[in-house]
């Protein structure tokens, strides 16, 4: 085994964290507390190759692999969640399915923009009564003279609504039992983005419900094979995954550093709290699960690089580093104390940003789930 990263992943890790830490962390706060999309953070990102990193430089990507595209994500979530989520659910969700099964014709329109960061695409899956039973999708598409006329809508959408969004892929019932994938332009006709929703964390990431009513699509908008929609987006929350759980381990360190920074400076009874055991064994315990949670999601990466079936891997990172990273944004708003209630510090925010990554991608039961069926249960 071979524990060392390459020349590559340490500097697109350094890259990546000096500009969290000088362009992102200054102004997290406040795109948190305005609600605001950091669309001068995704030019940047863009500029730095960080939309497209997984992709092929022919369409405009980095041609890196899964692994660094981990250790990015890592590291932006370090510093904030939302700038993270939007990189991930562009990447994983958004463009991935046009890499993986769109035709040639489809890649040439489309990622060059979007593996660049010129644009953003988004993942239309979930829907009000469809969540983790994603097959029971109610959405449905009718092919009509050459084109598919869609009905239906999606929940928590994310990407979908800004003012550089491109297009969302989404799943929609195309026959009994039957479910496909089909690319939808922004501005098409009869498709319908709501106002930016209300949440509990991720303040400054777009989310919003989508709807389609008579929404008609080119015939050539299908992505792979009709009927094909149910594998391909199991494949695509797989890949997934790994982003989340890079999530999760990004959240954590980060939630460890502030909590570490602050025990060495918070004096009570005559002494840094660093010295007192209680402090020292949260931020020991800390240290050590986020380790593991990285090296977890390092192996899905890797397997996923070579070829292997890394389904199993992916859940279990995913899984792991949620809980991870709830134990970790706890214990380090507790050392906080009084001050970690406290919205001017930044622990409040990883606090709240946290949650979701027990929910997004498949819940924290969804997984364990998967992880038992993988098992052979």
């Amino acid at each position: 085994m071979n524990y060392e990263l390459t020349e590559e992943q340490e500097l697109l890790r350094r890259t990546v964290r000096d500009f969290a830490g000088s362009r992102v962390a200054p102004v997290a706060e406040e795109l948190d507390r305005e609600e605001r999309f950091p669309y001068e953070l995704v030019r940047e990102m863009a500029e730095l190759g960080l939309m497209g990193i997984p992709f092929a430089e022919e369409y405009g990507g980095a041609g890196a692999d899964t692994v660094s595209y981990a250790i990015a994500i890592e590291e932006l979530t370090r510093i904030d969640s939302s700038v993270a989520i939007t990189v991930a659910a562009h990447t994983s969700l958004g463009t991935m399915p046009i890499y993986l099964y769109g035709t040639e014709e489809q890649k040439q329109e489309w990622l060059p923009r979007l593996a660049s960061g010129e644009k953003l695409a988004a993942f239309g899956l979930t829907e009000a009564n469809a969540g983790s039973d994603a097959g029971a999708t109610r959405t449905r598409a009718e092919l009509r003279d050459g084109q598919w006329i869609v009905n239906g809508s999606k929940m928590f959408i994310t990407n979908a609504g800004t003012d550089i969004s491109a297009c969302v892929t989404i799943t929609a019932a195309t026959g009994d039992n039957e479910i496909s994938n089909l690319i939808v332009p922004n501005g098409t006709p009869g498709y319908e983005i709501s106002a930016p929703m209300k949440k509990l964390g991720w303040h400054a990431s777009d989310t919003r419900e989508l709807s389609f009513k008579d929404c008609a699509v080119p015939e050539g908008n299908l992505l792979g094979p009709r009927g094909k929609g149910f594998h391909q987006f199991m494949e695509i929350l797989d890949g997934g995954r790994i982003s989340v759980a890079a999530m999760g381990v990004g959240l954590a360190q980060g939630a460890y550093d502030l909590a570490f920074a602050y025990a060495k400076e918070r004096e009570q009874f005559g002494r840094p709290i660093a010295k007192f055991q209680a402090v020292q064994f949260a931020l020991a315990d800390m240290a050590t699960e986020i380790e593991a949670g990285r090296q977890l999601v390092y192996r899905a990466a890797w397997l996923k690089d070579q070829g292997k079936d890394f389904g199993l891997a992916a859940a279990q990172a995913k899984l792991y580093t949620g809980l991870l990273s709830n134990r970790a944004a706890n214990a380090a708003l507790q050392i906080h104390g009084g001050y970690g209630f406290m919205e001017e510090y930044a622990i409040s925010r990883l606090y709240r940003d946290q949650k979701i990554l027990e929910i997004g991608e498949g819940t924290n039961e969804v997984q364990r789930m998967v992880i038992g069926k993988l098992l052979g249960l």
